[in-house]
């Protein structure tokens, strides 16, 4: 609380528009169907390679998440469907790091972001190699 007051009304118009912009994607995407709008941009990576890269798949994915299409949504992007829970209790420790201090500091060490690191390169691999 310290802090917000330190920062004054800053900080709370940081939040309040943060917030406001992520339901307002949230709805936009829960809204318009990316595989059949022109709007929603395209991979530039796969448009140039013509392979897919880790996030590729991750607009129709979350649109098919926030409609409670699990399947369709690992269909799209197997790697976000799953990495929701992780981001979830990620972005909790980040917000209550004061009540959390050890897994917050256990999310943020070396190995967290290495193993990350190599869960993403895995799946940029894997996917382009068997085609998933």
């Amino acid at each position: 609380m310290r802090a917000l007051r330190k920062g004054g009304n800053a900080s709370v118009i940081i939040l309040v528009a943060a917030a406001f912009a992520v339901v307002a994607a949230g709805a936009v995407y829960a809204a318009f169907d990316p595989s059949g709008s022109v709007f929603f941009p395209k991979c530039p990576f796969k448009m140039l390679t013509g392979l897919q890269c880790p996030g590729c798949g991750t607009q129709r994915a979350l649109h098919e998440l926030l409609h409670l299409h699990v399947g369709e949504a690992v269909r799209y992007n197997a790697m976000l469907a799953m990495a929701v829970p992780f981001v979830t209790v990620y972005l909790a420790a980040s917000a209550l790091q004061s009540r959390l201090p050890r897994l917050y500091a256990c999310l943020h060490s070396a190995p967290a972001v290495w193993t990350v690191f190599a869960v993403v390169v895995s799946w940029w691999v894997l996917r382009n190699l068997l085609g998933i």
